[in-house]
């Protein structure tokens, strides 16, 4: 049995979710061990990537060692057996507290757990922290004055994205070995891309929301998902099959049972790519280096489309997508700033389309104009689903730009990001969130290589409705051909 100072304990901290399990109900390791070992990386990383903020590491060490004892006695311990875990803060986990960022929530402790955290504990994973979001969950970066700033690990002067920027932070730098974020504008899939790992955006639905949320807020949001982030696309695979599937009222009477996918070999995809839109000025680095990745995958026999678009105007998709977030997530401002939004609103009825405007209209829209803006997203959803009659996926970018330096002044609205040789609006790069989560479809990120920087890169793969397994897998595939996930460095 491996101990913590054992070489096998270190050398699986930067091994799969997969590959630790199978090591520990095997017995080749212990759970000990390997929380010991993410533990010491926690240690050592952490205070300057700051992206672990809240622990319980007494608790995760008496659960470790009852997973041992459990595997010691042969009995079942679950698919995620001993993987050490952070979760993103926003997660209710019993005794701890769910702020969002929120200095006002900061005495807001959980006394009972998320849905997701419980299926997790159930399938035998050993959580230790929690990791660091923007406020609100609105930011591609990850500050706020409760627990401060969180930092990349492959540049610590740039952001880890946002908002599971310190789910992505914590992966790559091996302090976690799975994450569980939450997703409404690339929060998932923007971190991953800015931190060289992989993570799924599921079908909205799919994942239970339960326990994702602030006080009084007991509707689900419409948009949002969660879902998991990690270092290899099997991980996704494995976190899916403990975490889909209906809770409460609807698990008296439903099941998730998503088609798997059968294909193993690149050749068997017929895939169209977009690397550009005319609703967003692209980073030509960034585009360079997805090209370059999609005709490697061209060769190695992947089916490439390069033209083919759903018959979607992108730039009034990315208008809708705006308008039906900012009504989702617009249901928590207080009554002095809806009062402001309403005088925003009032500037976009007399014409203004800046970013504020835009923002306020879905802000104070009434159920009427929410319904017509609902409709014209459901006529897209159709056209999604036409599309995907005659290519498999989608493939396209997350993102305008690889991870980008930190920028705490002002708003997000005011903030601006180096693209080519100017200055770009950082709301512009909504784009690419809402190109696929707005119509509800599931969407894997996966590493591709680096830039001419050194910066990470990452593909996000759409799939059709449901079909999230199939995102998945091709996201294997290009792991297969492309290479695995590589650590920062100085985090190997």
């Amino acid at each position: 049995m491996a101990t913590m100072t054992d070489p096998l304990a270190s050398e699986l901290v930067m091994q799969t979710a997969t590959e630790q399990a199978t090591s520990v109900r095997e017995g080749r390791v212990t759970a000990v061990a390997l929380l010991d070992a993410a533990l010491d990386r926690y240690e050592r990383f952490n205070p300057a990537l700051n992206a672990v903020v809240v622990t319980r590491i007494d608790e995760a060490r008496q659960r470790a060692g009852d997973i041992d004892a459990a595997v010691a006695a042969g009995d079942p311990v679950g698919p995620l057996a001993g993987v050490p875990m952070t979760i993103k803060e926003a997660f209710d986990w019993a005794g701890t507290p769910t702020t969002w960022g929120y200095p006002a929530q900061a005495d807001n402790i959980a006394t009972s757990n998320a849905t997701m955290v419980d299926r997790l504990l159930a399938a035998g994973a050993v959580i230790y922290g929690k990791t660091n979001v923007p406020i609100a969950l609105g930011d591609w970066q990850s500050f706020n004055d409760i627990y401060g700033t969180t930092n990349n690990p492959w540049d610590l002067a740039r952001s880890p994205g946002g908002s599971s920027g310190g789910s992505a932070a914590a992966l790559a730098s091996g302090m976690a070995s799975l994450e569980l974020g939450s997703d409404i504008g690339a929060s998932i899939r923007n971190p991953a891309h800015y931190c060289g790992v992989f993570g799924h955006k599921p079908t909205f639905d799919l994942l239970p929301m339960t326990g994702h949320a602030l006080p009084g807020a007991n509707a689900d949001m419409d948009i949002g998902v969660v879902g998991p982030l990690a270092r290899s696309a099997a991980d996704l695979d494995l976190a899916l099959d403990v975490l889909a599937g209906p809770d409460r009222f609807d698990a008296i009477g439903y099941r998730a049972h998503l088609p798997a996918e059968t294909r193993t070999e690149l050749s068997q995809f017929r895939v169209a790519v977009m690397l550009e839109s005319p609703a967003i000025v692209q980073d030509r680095e960034l585009t360079t280096q997805l090209t370059s990745s999609v005709e490697a995958l061209a060769a190695a026999g992947l089916q490439v489309d390069w033209d083919a678009r759903p018959d979607i105007d992108q730039i009034a998709a990315h208008e809708n997508y705006l308008t039906l977030l900012r009504a989702a997530t617009g249901v928590f401002v207080d009554d002095d700033e809806f009062a402001t939004q309403q005088q925003h609103a009032a500037r976009y009825r007399e014409g203004d389309r800046d970013y504020r405007a835009r923002a306020a209209r879905g802000v104070t829209m009434t159920h009427r104009d929410w319904f017509h803006a609902s409709s014209e997203r459901e006529n897209m959803r159709r056209t999604w689903a036409d599309f995907f009659t005659d290519h498999d996926l989608l493939l396209c970018p997350i993102a305008a730009s690889a991870a980008n330096f930190h920028d705490h002044e002002g708003e997000r609205a005011d903030r601006m990001i180096d693209v080519n040789d100017g200055k770009q609006p950082t709301t512009d790069q909504l784009f690419w969130a809402g190109w696929s989560c707005n119509v509800y479809l599931p969407a894997t990120v996966a590493p591709t290589g680096l830039t001419a920087s050194g910066l990470p890169a990452g593909l996000q793969i759409v799939a059709p409705h449901l079909l999230d397994r199939r995102s998945i897998a091709f996201a294997g595939l290009l792991e297969r051909e492309l290479g695995s996930f590589v650590a920062p460095p100085g985090y190997d």
